[in-house]
């Protein structure tokens, strides 16, 4: 992907980052994912601010001297905009507006814009239609001055803008039963072509992992396919699959790639995008991608168990694939191309790979094999994703 030029960059709207530590198993000091998704989205990232609160301010989220900093630091950078790492409240939101004069957004809806920007297919704008308007259904506080149109009068109950509020409530309700009822359709459509495949005898294998771990690029490397791969957040939205001819068994095998998964996926992204993720659910077989160069893998590998365990695929065999190797420093190369790790209290094949370079992608399709000769045995129930096992990490002796 061409990089962006000076010009451009300084052209991009200006943000100001704000972390509030509140004791979060797995807060990020250095707000650097927040900056990914930012520069994803199209902002320039002119400074961060992080904090340490025992509760949330009520009103402004940051007490009001957090925020007077704030406001310092955007007008000093004429930043145009203030993103908090964490979700806020439509009053919190609102109240933050007023107080710092610009815009001021959360996590959840710098992700709806990235997704908003990415999807491609006419699945993936359903689904990000339906995930945006859920977020605008409960940002209906008199944020915007179009709400005080209508004044309250006689025969009126209530004060200025409730009967704006209540229309637009209304219309996102309607919007919402609409995509809902269409993205029922591509469901159904989705269902139709797993029957189908069930029925052919196809082996299903989908690619999960947390978001930029590269699996479309190792999706390309396996299928010698063209999807789109890009060194950025959430690259890929649009379920793609292939099918994969495995010589060890003789056989072809569907392969899937799908959406990535990030630290505090939003719900109504879940809910969503529950007709992609049923790939997930549905396959016999996940491989679980891994960045193995980023320092940040044994959090990233819990985030994405705690999103298949939301959508109720904790129980499909995974093998994890540690990928990006090429960018481990000799020290820490594996000695051992695959081997077997625990996770989550259950013994799971390891894999040890680079899409970039092909590295590795032998013993990974080994691995596929030996899942698709394996007979299918009952999985035991997971543990409580909240109370994740520790992952072993990777074998560095040379």
């Amino acid at each position: 992907m061409q990089a962006p030029t000076p010009a451009a960059a300084s052209a991009a709207p200006g943000v100001i980052l704000v972390g509030v530590d509140i004791g979060q198993p797995h807060f990020d000091p250095t707000l650097d994912e927040l900056a990914a998704l930012a520069e994803s989205a199209g902002y320039r990232v002119c400074d961060r601010v992080v904090c340490r609160r025992r509760a949330p301010d009520a009103a402004l989220y940051v007490g009001r001297g957090k925020a007077d900093e704030i406001k310092a630091l955007a007008a000093a950078h004429g930043a145009s905009e203030v993103l908090f790492d964490q979700a806020l409240s439509p009053a919190q939101q609102r109240n933050l507006e007023r107080y710092l004069e610009r815009a001021v957004n959360d996590r959840v809806l710098l992700i709806l814009e990235i997704f908003a920007r990415r999807a491609r297919s006419h699945e993936g704008k359903l689904q990000v239609e339906l995930a945006r308007l859920q977020y605008l259904s409960t940002r209906l506080v008199r944020r915007w001055t179009h709400l005080e149109r209508q004044s309250g009068g006689i025969g009126l109950r209530g004060g200025p803008g409730e009967t704006q509020i209540e229309l637009d409530r209304r219309m996102i309700a309607q919007a919402i039963q609409r995509t809902r009822e269409r993205l029922e359709r591509v469901k159904r459509q989705r269902q139709t072509q797993r029957r189908q495949r069930e029925r052919r005898g196809t082996f299903n294998v989908s690619l999960v992992g947390y978001t930029n771990a590269g699996k479309s690029t190792l999706f390309n490397a396996l299928v010698k396919a063209n999807a789109y791969a890009a060194d950025q957040l959430f690259a890929t939205l649009d379920t793609t699959t292939r099918q994969l001819y495995l010589g060890e068994v003789g056989q072809r095998v569907s392969l899937s790639d799908t959406v990535g998964f990030i630290r505090d996926l939003p719900h109504t992204l879940v809910e969503a995008f529950a007709a992609t993720l049923q790939e997930a659910r549905d396959a016999d077989l996940l491989l679980h991608v891994v960045d193995a160069a980023n320092p940040q893998h044994p959090e990233h590998i819990g985030d994405v168990q705690r999103v298949l365990h939301e959508i109720g695929a904790a129980d499909v065999p995974q093998v994890l694939v540690f990928n990006k190797i090429d960018a481990l420093p000799p020290q820490h190369q594996p000695q051992r191309e695959c081997d077997v790790t625990e996770l989550e209290g259950h013994p799971v094949t390891r894999v040890f790979v680079s899409a970039r370079t092909c590295q590795g992608l032998e013993a990974l399709r080994a691995a596929i094999a030996d899942a698709v000769a394996a007979p299918r045995v009952s999985v035991p129930p997971q543990r409580d994703p909240r109370h994740l096992g520790t992952i072993e990490p990777p074998q560095h002796e040379l």
